[in-house]
């Protein structure tokens, strides 16, 4: 088993990995997992799923629950395949399409939603709040203050509540020649916001 643990963080170089598709290093699936307070038995819509790290961390958190995996390159999408396979979690559904089309008749709806640079913003963000249920959570990650500013207004236009900001500046070591040195890892913006009860 490649991850025989209860807790999340897997190993980057754990996963299989396609040149040039984004992987949300392992310290930044952290935030974004405690962001989306899961549970059980949730319900998370991924949107933008890359390499599909979140899928496979969430869906071995959530055994009672579903992982929807949207993204719509088809190459891609058959890497989040053959990542969940990797790791034995059998309760991801890879969704093939461009969001927010490809979110209309999506099932089951969410509480929780993770939306990973996906373009346009504001679109997928506003779309994906009329599915999510109430009381549930909208988790986005910026990596520039472009995205930051969109996404921090759609999440006030859509009247969420709890909205929390994170900037993420993490340093690994690494080993460079004979030296060891601390190597930054992109910073990034997590984003977060609830839903209220209708």
């Amino acid at each position: 088993m490649l991850w025989p643990y209860t807790t999340p963080g897997i190993s980057d170089d754990l996963f299989e990995r396609l040149p040039g598709i984004p992987l949300s290093k392992r310290e930044v699936r952290l935030l974004l997992i405690c962001a989306l307070r899961l549970k059980a038995d949730s319900v998370l819509w991924d949107i933008g799923a890359g390499t599909g790290t979140i899928p496979v961390e969430t869906g071995l958190l959530c055994p009672k629950g579903k992982i929807i995996a949207v993204e719509r390159d088809e190459e891609v999408a058959s890497l989040i395949r053959r990542n969940c396979d990797r790791f034995s979690v059998a309760n991801v559904e890879v969704i093939e399409g461009s969001a927010p089309d490809c979110l209309e008749g999506l099932h089951p709806l969410p509480d929780r939603v993770c939306i990973e640079g996906g373009r346009p913003i504001e679109e997928i963000l506003k779309q994906v709040w009329q599915y999510l249920k109430p009381e549930g959570r909208v988790v986005a990650t910026a990596a520039n203050l472009e995205s930051l500013y969109l996404i921090s207004e759609g999440l006030a236009k859509l009247q969420a509540r709890n909205i929390d900001v994170v900037q993420a500046a993490v340093n690994r070591l690494e080993t460079r020649g004979i030296h060891q040195i601390f190597a930054a890892v992109d910073p990034i913006f997590i984003l977060s916001g609830e839903k209220l009860d209708s």
